[in-house]
């Protein structure tokens, strides 16, 4: 098995990698609950960065679900969800292609000896099918990843990826070699609880707003090699911050 002496790059995925795109959690809710799609009321405060289980139980909740019946009906999500994007696969395709320059710098960052994997908020089957879509998924070790479908928070994911990294490759990950990439203030503070390294891309937010959630680095645009800088910068920024300690 091939050793990674660069580091771990661990990729979130809607806003990051892909557009994100509330339709298929708007449908599937109303799937699963029985409601109407115009009758679903996403939470202001607790979609973006958050997991699928709390988004979904909170948006039913919200849509006028009982309490109770909006945490059973979860156990049916998973199964609607991949009829609601199986099949709409074309419209998948064409309105949440990959953001430009991806691909490449998934690419770049694989050459230069980086093991990848992704951290998301998404159940594994629709992260897999998104990234498969958007033909994203080969450079891409999901097996060592985290998803939704691990738990309810997004702060107890990094440690599915730790997990199932030493399981893997027979020792643990270095903190200072391991940068999450996101979108999302919530993706920034993940990284900060795991002890990870983080670079924010300011697909939604501006650089400014970003800034004030204090990642490592910043980018405007996947563009591989600014992305190679700033993983970079941020693995020295981690290594700094560990000596100091």
């Amino acid at each position: 098995m091939a050793e990674t002496q660069a580091g771990l790059i661990v990729w979130d995925v809607d806003g990051t990698l892909i557009p994100a795109d509330l339709r298929w959690l708007r449908r599937a809710v109303a799937r699963t609950y029985g409601i109407e799609e115009s009758a679903v009321v996403f939470p202001a405060a607790r979609v973006h960065g958050y997991t699928d289980e709390s988004i979904v139980v909170d948006t039913a909740i919200a849509s006028g679900v009982a309490s109770e019946a909006a945490e059973e009906g979860f156990n049916r999500y998973a199964e609607v969800l991949m009829e609601v994007m199986s099949q709409g696969e074309a419209e998948l395709a064409r309105d949440q292609a990959a953001y430009p320059g991806a691909a490449h710098t998934i690419a770049t960052l694989a050459e230069h000896g980086y093991v990848q994997t992704a951290l998301t908020g998404n159940l594994r089957v629709s992260a897999e099918f998104k990234l498969a879509v958007a033909g994203l998924d080969s450079h891409l070790d999901l097996d060592i990843g985290a998803f939704g479908s691990d738990a309810r928070e997004r702060f107890d994911l990094p440690a599915f990826v730790a997990d199932r990294f030493q399981a893997k490759y027979g020792h643990p990950i270095e903190p200072t070699r391991t940068i999450i990439i996101g979108d999302a203030p919530n993706d920034i503070a993940t990284a900060r609880h795991a002890g990870f390294g983080v670079v924010a891309v300011a697909h939604r937010l501006t650089p400014e707003e970003l800034a004030g959630h204090s990642p490592d680095a910043i980018v405007n645009e996947l563009d591989s090699d600014k992305v190679l800088e700033a993983v970079r910068s941020a693995q020295a920024i981690q290594s700094t911050v560990r000596i100091d300690r």
